[in-house]
């Protein structure tokens, strides 16, 4: 049976802010778009283990051959120029890059089958991002719209109840996913659910679109190499109470919107405002409670914390990701590289060595072994993923003056990494042909692996969401994936 969720008056964005608590209260503008409508939903837990998840999304498409397909017996220029090593599943090989993940590969699988046929990174964020491999009508690859698919973090955020009511059940973090020229890329929004169930944008990390990759230390250009950039600071969002307002105040001061208010109530519509006084509940709620906000404070982790998944911003965004799975939030993606840096087009093989692949092989192992030892790793589900994978030849031709060769865009084929959340562990699903070049066998479409995160959550295969007029939409588009459960 369709799920179905009450629905308010649409108002915009700007009169939610001018009228609710949320400007009043002193927050930055930087947090606040943060704080919009989501509706909560009672829907039963059905099939999976999972309570979160954990959506890694590499922009720009990280190469199959150099991580987690390698190709040790084709020819150089498409082998290319990393080693194989063996993981602790017997005939499991991975890049030699990715040394500490090898030796934990018993809580991790692969899907190295996934295929779409987007070799265009807009359509191809799209397609990953929202699970459906056909674009939507009237689609734009320059700019998201309200005709969009939802992304899979608005739909597993509209339909899996809140844990817990004072956070959002969906972030996306440490930044939305921007073009260098500006563009934001669309799939990452709520689109025809609307934008009140966009999920909460963390922007922890500013743009900056002439530098990619984990700063400070691993921080790169794609042109010039490894460099650092002393401007760029990874910021928590600014949950404390504005200064000179105390606890006992802000409950004053509460109450007082609440008497302006009730004057208003009889010049707007009655159900918008009670949306109203919830939404600002919740932001009271995030200012107020001291386990929130240590649940998005990484500078302030233990030392040895800090270490073990780097003091960078792969580490330090997925250190974030754990500790709100483990305060409530029911899905938190990642992004893993701002402005599409594993689009290794030009110097793959240096920056992949240098920059993109030992933060990543760092901070993803300190997930894995924090989740085990604190008993959430069969309740939260991990998916790493890209937009599209790489060419199996390495170019030939560079495209940079003085830069070493790359591999281009390749949607044909590319590999899933998949962890916790009740799957197995150890397993590898599909195959690529002996060039990395498509499918070999059990070909998977983004629709597959949406149904996999979906069913892990328990999100019943009849469910719906209801768009503004009430239209019933089918969640499911695929069916998840078997054997990884």
């Amino acid at each position: 049976m369709p799920l179905s969720h009450p629905r308010h008056p649409a108002m915009s964005r700007r009169t939610m802010l001018q009228a609710g608590s949320v400007g009043l209260l002193g927050l930055g503008m930087n947090h606040v778009d943060a704080l919009r409508a989501a509706d909560i939903v009672s829907a039963p837990q059905l099939g999976g283990t999972a309570k979160s998840v954990i959506f890694i999304f590499l922009s720009g498409g990280l190469t199959q051959h150099d991580s987690f397909d390698p190709k040790p017996d084709a020819p150089l220029d498409i082998r290319g120029e990393f080693s194989a090593i063996a993981t602790q599943t017997p005939g499991l090989f991975v890049c030699e890059h990715l040394p500490l993940l090898a030796a934990r590969s018993q809580n991790w699988s692969l899907i190295r089958s996934l295929t779409t046929p987007h070799n265009e990174h807009s359509q191809g964020h799209t397609s990953i991002l929202t699970g459906r491999t056909l674009m939507p009508p009237g689609y734009s690859p320059v700019k998201p719209q309200s005709t969009d698919w939802p992304s899979i973090a608005s739909i597993v955020g509209d339909a899996v109840p809140r844990r817990i009511n004072n956070l959002p059940p969906a972030v996306v973090l440490p930044e939305r996913l921007i073009h260098n020229t500006g563009r934001i890329l669309p799939g990452q929004f709520g689109g025809m659910m609307g934008s009140q169930r966009d999920p909460w944008f963390i922007e922890a990390s500013p743009f900056n679109p002439k530098s990619y990759g984990a700063y400070p230390d691993y921080e790169f250009h794609f042109v010039r190499g490894r460099e650092r950039n002393d401007d760029l600071k990874f910021q928590s969002p600014n949950l404390s109470l504005p200064q000179g307002l105390s606890r006992s105040r802000l409950v004053d001061r509460d109450s007082l919107r609440s008497m302006l208010d009730l004057q208003r109530r009889d010049l707007e519509q009655t159900a918008a405002i009670a949306s109203f006084d919830r939404h600002r509940q919740s932001a009271i709620s995030l200012l107020t409670d001291t386990s929130v906000q240590r649940a998005f404070d990484v500078h302030n982790a233990a030392p040895q914390t800090l270490d073990r998944y780097g003091r960078n911003a792969f580490g330090w965004s997925l250190l974030m990701a754990r500790q709100l799975v483990q305060a409530g939030v029911n899905l938190v993606q990642v992004n893993l590289g701002n402005n599409e840096a594993w689009d290794t087009h030009d110097n793959n093989f240096p920056l992949l060595r240098d920059c993109l692949l030992p933060p990543t092989d760092q901070a993803l192992s300190a997930l894995l072994d924090d989740l085990q030892s604190l008993g959430m790793l069969d309740e939260t589900l991990i998916v790493m993923v890209g937009e599209m994978g790489r060419t199996p030849k390495v170019n030939a031709a560079n495209r940079s003056p003085g830069c070493k060769a790359g591999r281009d865009h390749w949607g044909a084929v590319q590999t899933v990494f998949v962890a916790g959340g009740g799957t197995k562990g150890g397993v590898v699903i599909g195959a690529s042909d002996k060039n990395g070049a498509y499918p070999a066998f059990d070909a998977q479409q983004p629709e597959n692996l949406a149904a996999t995160i979906y069913r892990a959550m328990g999100i019943p295969g009849t469910a719906a969401w209801n768009d503004e007029l009430k239209r019933p939409h089918h969640i499911y588009h695929g069916d998840p994936i078997a054997g990884l459960f």
